[in-house]
C-alpha cells in the first residue's frame, strides 16, 4: 500500500520555477510577438488575425496546397484550419479550387485581392519581425535559430 504526502506549494515559487522552464519562455514570447502584432492589425483595421496572416502567407509562398498540406505546414489542427480558410474566403483573400480525380481536397490559392492584401501589408509586418530582433547581432541572431531549431527536432 501506498501513501501519499501533499503538501502546501508555495505559489510564489511556482512562478518563479515556470519562468525559468525554457518552453515556457518561448510560449511566452509567441504570444507577446503575437500580441503585440494583433494590436497594430487592429489599429490599422486590417480585419484579420495573425493566425490568419501567417496562412495567407503560408498560401502566398507554396501556391496550390491542399488544406492537409496547409496544416501540416502550419503545425494546426485540419478542423481550425478549415474554419480559418472560410473565412479567408468570405473576405475574398483566398480560393479553393477541386483537385482533379480528388473529390475530398482542394488546392488553396491566394486570390488576386488575397496577393494584393499580402503584399500591401508585408511592410508592416517586416517591421514588426525587425523589432522583434532589435539588439540582436548576426552571430546572436544564428545561435538563436539554431538553438530554436534544435529544439524543434528534439519535440519531434
Amino acid at each position: 500500500m501506498f501513501t501519499f504526502v501533499v503538501s502546501k506549494v508555495d505559489i510564489s515559487t511556482v512562478k518563479d520555477d515556470l519562468h525559468n522552464v525554457i518552453m515556457f519562455i518561448i510560449d511566452q514570447t509567441s504570444r507577446e510577438a503575437k500580441q503585440y502584432s494583433q494590436r497594430e492589425f487592429d489599429q490599422m483595421n486590417l480585419g484579420i488575425t495573425v493566425d490568419q496572416w501567417v496562412l495567407l502567407k503560408i498560401i502566398e509562398h507554396s501556391n496550390g496546397l491542399s488544406q492537409t498540406d496547409l496544416a501540416k505546414k502550419s503545425i494546426r489542427d485540419p478542423a481550425s484550419i478549415t474554419r480559418t480558410l472560410d473565412i479567408l474566403q468570405k473576405k475574398g483573400l483566398i480560393q479553393r479550387d477541386p483537385i482533379p480525380n480528388n473529390r475530398r481536397q482542394y488546392s488553396i490559392s491566394l486570390t488576386t485581392d488575397g496577393s494584393t492584401f499580402v503584399h500591401k501589408h508585408m511592410d508592416m509586418v517586416s517591421r514588426h519581425r525587425a523589432k522583434s530582433i532589435e539588439g540582436f547581432n548576426a552571430d546572436e541572431l544564428q545561435q538563436l535559430k539554431a538553438m530554436l531549431l534544435r529544439i524543434q527536432k528534439n519535440m519531434r
